[in-house]
């Protein structure tokens, strides 16, 4: 750190005892990222929140994979921007540890400069919202589903760990006479009389702290209802549902005079005499008719018994005690219980005794009001139900497999060994674009349904997630080996099960899955290494074809190894800047230079010159392909500026390659726009070659932001054409400027008629469409020659030039210049 101004003051230098006994106090971990080198530094709290062993601290790049994925690319992007700009970030986001358990965080980062304003690195904290032991997600996201958050449902309301409310409901803004706008970042206590605002603060606060329940009444702001509030812990805070029971409360207060006035109250409400409190228990008096429809007992029926028939097998002795507790001591008691109606049938009832004073403070009776919750009580243990189990199949979900597997592999008295398959449907988003999600629930639930039946009783069938599912066949005592066939044998019974038609509404469907299956138990393994195996193994199922089953070998993890090395090379070669632009020219029928395709290299100092088409797929699935894009985006636009204030090179254009990754992030458009006016260049003479495997999903989609991209000026390339997904219904949507030819149809286009007839039927298309058209890979003029007399207007091949240097490029357009002046001259 620098050297802070003199001042009056001491500069507290925080020790590593100081640091760690911050993070003791905070649950908070720490971590730092010096940007220039990528070097990562995080605390022991960070590593262990993470579930990572202690001395394990990954590269700078590495430690976002420690990010759930649909959040990884706005956490690269929010501390990109906190390095480049120095602007701070605080989110919450979930993050996949270790041992692959989703957790809540809060991420916080800011930017730490030296005395001269130069950028140090870039510090934080990392907060868990969900602490252990409490079920994974978010009891907001849980009880969603349920109508809770729903103009059908009761009112209900979020609360932070500092007491504001975070989300309500319509029914909360009708029952608080307030609009969310005026409650959302208040706290829950300022809903309340001035005078109870203290006292309700207290209690919030005591719930937040202890992650228990909070129950209370209270008079509203307005002093005219009596407000009922539940609340239930879950990870960012407390969920709360809230009722008005202002006209219980005026009930009670009368039911102290007049026993008449609560014969009518929907709630049940028994009146006994003061005692005694020993057997028999104090004799009922009175019952209203609630008391009678909901117990099915009649008034003659209990008047003079004690309410203890009400009591059966399931119902709570610590509650029963603390009501005699209360009792004995003439005070209120407050408690759900479970009693039972006539015929035997349990139900909750949310009782609340209190005392009745004659004028001389002499006490004569107890009136018990409770409230039939058995819905409640059900909806509470749906919400439990939710965080282990997936609501659509009723399969145990991720959070419940792994704490199985977990408990598995931590056995010590292993009986043998045991099988983890990975399952996943082939083409099931084709099913659900094609015929609605209604009716890919439906099969996943047939699914689930034949997964079942295709296992014993003690495995384990769960879902993941989309059409991904796990079977966990439980470890068995036998010969080694008799577990991978016994593992083949239920794959085998899945493929077929799973491969009968399933009947849909009004469609008869088929459909096939691809397997996964990796053996333990024979060996030491973890929990992470399991997953990996069966996930790698699933698909080279996939690669096989489909509709098979593939066991994990050593050589698919050396593979994927391989790949994790490629990443790893990848990000050091971008922060020791190894890539470099080459570019190939295009020219016009004349031979007049137009513009030229930028190209990515990357050379790396021992595998030398890497091909794109072995780095760029692993740097889509890294996402580095983001920053790499930018930077040749910001490269092209930065060479066209140049050339534009030059009269002999003010006509060219640079085309870029655009990834599908790239064109689908959300800021594409933004940072394209950021580099022209960045620039300053004019946006018709950048020209983006977009690929076909766009038009493979998300259509409507990319014509959007392709219609966005041509409103500024952008030119639109359509690369490799009659590659992949080309489809004339699409094409004519398209805002496209021009067609390219791929080169696996001109390399031969002399001497094979289906490649000659695909070139012609590209350049006739492209003139029907009014497109201009590129053919890549001209190689001489025979090929030149075929294709310009049938419509093409444009070539790029090593007859013209190969990919080059950027000086070298500039020889080339002053030599084409020049020919092309002599050529015209003659």
């Amino acid at each position: 750190m620098h050297e802070p101004a003199a001042s009056s003051a001491h500069h507290l230098e925080p020790s590593p005892s100081f640091v760690r006994l911050l993070e003791q106090a905070t649950e908070a971990g720490l971590w730092s990222l010096e940007p220039a080198s990528g070097t990562l530094a995080w605390s022991s709290r960070m590593a262990a929140m993470l579930e990572a062993p202690g001395d394990y601290v990954p590269a700078g790049e590495q430690a976002f994979e420690f990010v759930a994925p649909e959040w990884r690319d706005e956490v690269e992007f929010l501390v990109r921007r906190c390095a480049q700009q120095g602007e701070p970030f605080d989110r919450e986001v979930q993050v996949l540890t270790y041992a692959h358990r989703r957790a809540w965080v809060r991420l916080l980062g800011h930017a730490v400069r030296d005395a001269a304003g130069e950028l140090l690195r870039v510090e934080g904290a990392a907060v868990e919202l969900t602490p252990r032991g409490v079920p994974g997600g978010s009891l907001l996201r849980n009880t969603a589903g349920w109508g809770l958050g729903g103009e059908g449902g009761d009112a209900f309301a979020t609360i932070d760990r500092e007491g504001r409310f975070t989300f309500v409901n319509e029914r909360t803004e009708r029952l608080l006479a307030q609009p969310s706008s005026g409650l959302l970042g208040r706290g829950l206590w300022s809903v309340f009389q001035k005078t109870a605002r203290l006292r309700v603060e207290e209690r919030v606060r005591a719930a937040l702290e202890q992650q228990r329940p909070l129950e209370l009444e209270e008079l509203d702001a307005r002093q005219s209802d009596w407000i009922e509030l539940r609340g239930q812990p879950f990870g960012a805070g407390l969920a709360l549902h809230l009722r008005n029971v202002t006209s219980r409360r005026k009930s009670q207060e009368q039911l102290r005079l007049l026993e008449g006035s609560i014969a009518r109250l929907n709630d049940i409400v028994i009146i006994t005499e003061a005692g005694p409190f020993n057997e028999p228990g104090p004799r009922i008096v009175f019952v209203n008719d609630a008391f009678e429809s909901r117990t099915g007992w009649g008034r003659d029926e209990v008047i003079g018994r004690s309410p203890r028939f009400l009591q059966g097998p399931q119902t709570q002795r610590d509650r029963l005690d603390l009501v005699r507790s209360a009792l004995e001591q003439w005070r209120p008691v407050r408690v759900d219980l479970i009693n039972y109606r006539k015929d035997g049938e349990p139900f909750w009832v949310d009782l609340d005794i209190s005392p009745v004073w004659d004028k001389a403070r002499k006490l004569t009776h107890w009136v018990a009001v409770g409230r039939d919750v058995t819905e409640r009580k059900a909806n509470e243990e749906k919400i439990q139900y939710l965080a282990f189990y997936d609501a659509l199949t009723r399969l145990p979900n991720r959070q419940l497999l792994l704490d199985r597997l977990n408990k598995l592999i931590a056995r010590r008295d292993q009986p043998g060994e045991g099988a983890l398959m990975f399952i996943d449907l082939d083409n099931f988003k084709v099913l659900n674009d094609s015929l609605g999600h209604q009716k890919g629930d439906v099969l996943l639930q047939q699914v689930a349904d034949r997964l079942r039946a295709s296992v014993s009783a003690d495995d384990t069938v769960a879902r993941l997630g989309g059409d991904e599912f796990v079977v966990l066949l439980q470890p068995r005592r036998g010969e080694a080996g008799e577990a991978e066939l016994a593992a083949s044998a239920v794959a085998e019974r899945i493929l077929a099960a799973l491969g009968e038609p399933y009947v849909l509404p009004g469609y008869l469907h088929h459909s096939t899955c691809s397997i996964g299956v990796t053996v333990f138990g024979s060996g030491p393994s973890t929990v992470s290494e399991l997953l990996k195996q069966a996930d790698l193994a699933m698909y080279q199922a996939k690669r096989a074809g489909r509709n098979t089953v593939c066991f994990f070998d050593p050589e698919m993890q050396a593979v994927a190894s391989a790949s994790a090395a490629l990443a790893a090379d990848l990000r050091q070669a971008w922060r020791a800047k190894q890539f470099r632009l080459e570019y190939q020219p295009q020219v016009d029928l004349h031979g007049r230079m137009t513009g030229a395709e930028a190209l990515l290299r990357w050379m790396h100092p021992e595998r030398g010159c890497v091909p794109p088409d072995q780095f760029i797929p692993t740097a889509e699935e890294t996402t580095l392909i983001l920053t790499i894009g930018r930077w040749v985006l910001d490269r092209a636009c930065e060479q066209l500026a140049q050339w534009a204030t030059r009269p002999d090179r003010a006509h060219l254009s640079i085309s870029v390659n655009v990834s599908a990754r790239q064109f689908r992030h959300p800021e594409f458009v933004d940072g394209v726009m950021e580099a022209i006016a960045q620039s300053g260049v004019t946006p018709n003479k950048l020209k983006l070659e977009l690929t076909e495997t766009l038009l493979a999903d998300g259509f409507d989609i990319t014509v959007a932001k392709m219609g966005s991209l041509k409103r500024m000026g952008v030119a639109l390339s359509l690369d490799d054409f009659g590659m992949g997904y080309s489809s004339l219904a699409y094409l004519k949507r398209l805002p496209l400027d021009q067609l390219k030819i791929d080169r696996e149809f001109v390399k031969d286009v002399l001497t094979d008629a289906h490649d000659a007839a695909i070139a012609r039927t590209i350049i006739g298309l492209a003139q029907s469409l009014h497109l201009g058209v590129v053919a890549e890979g001209v190689e001489n003029e025979a090929q030149r020659d075929f294709l310009a007399q049938h419509g093409c207007d444009g070539f790029q091949g090593y007859l013209y030039c190969k990919p080059v240097s950027l000086e070298q490029l500039e020889s080339f357009i002053d030599e084409n210049a020049a020919a092309t002046a002599q050529h015209a001259a003659l």
